[in-house]
């Protein structure tokens, strides 16, 4: 009885908490743990991030990110060959094995400046969260959700973007006692908005590194939302 009894007054509360606190105010706890001294907008930063896949050769990759330089850079060593792309204030820059290449050799290695933007974009994204969730064209859903993932409880974040900025919709999980960003996942939507539930991925997050002072999750385990299965998994090499 005295049992039962302490793990009803442990729902009533934790049900009671989600319901009060409101999207934006788990957002910004959430940033607070994640990144208590605002450094995100002035990161400036190299990391190496190591990506092992099943029957796939292991990827290393070095991303620079400079935010206040407008500068990105990332140098990818997979077997023999080594590609690097380079944003600067908006400049492409490509090269393969340190051999730098016009526009028309880059494409006979199937490297492109979109394709440069497109890992800009991905990593700053990610490795900018929940940060980055304040971005302009970021809709937080109107109330905080309480979900159980894998046998623990989260508060969850519903985030959809503006056409502009992409059509996917997000879901966030937060620890609920120190806010720590722990889990991520994505669901395609199709013509209508409406979710495909069997489509898109989620994202296991565990350890942490600092890096310009911000606590960034260290290794980043990824599944099909469909029968979840793995992926590959991305490790940031500490130094």
């Amino acid at each position: 009885m005295k049992t039962l009894l302490s793990i009803s007054i442990c729902i009533l509360f934790f049900s009671g908490f989600s319901q009060d606190l409101k999207p934006q105010e788990l957002l910004e706890k959430a940033i607070s743990y994640h990144d208590p001294n605002g450094n995100w907008l002035q990161f400036k930063d190299t990391f190496t991030v190591e990506m092992t896949m099943p029957n796939a050769p292991k990827r290393t990759s070095v991303i620079t990110i400079n935010l206040p330089a407008e500068y990105f850079s990332v140098t990818a060593t997979k077997d023999t060959v080594t590609t690097t792309y380079t944003l600067e204030k908006g400049k492409c820059q490509m090269q393969y094995n340190g051999v730098v290449l016009d526009s028309l050799k880059a494409a006979d290695k199937d490297m492109t400046c979109d394709r440069a933007t497109l890992y800009k974009n991905y990593y700053s994204y990610l490795y900018g969260l929940p940060m980055k969730l304040r971005d302009p064209g970021t809709n937080l859903s109107d109330n905080v959700e309480k979900k159980r993932f894998k046998g623990k409880d989260y508060l969850v974040l519903k985030v959809t973007y503006d056409d502009a900025v992409g059509n996917d919709v997000w879901y966030f999980y937060f620890n609920p006692k120190a806010y720590a960003m722990e889990i991520y996942q994505f669901f395609k939507t199709d013509d209508q908005g409406k979710v495909k539930p069997e489509s898109g991925e989620y994202i296991l997050l565990t350890g942490e590194t600092l890096l310009n002072g911000i606590k960034i999750p260290k290794v980043r385990a990824w599944y099909y939302n469909k029968e979840g299965k793995y992926l590959g998994t991305d490790t940031l090499i500490e130094d």
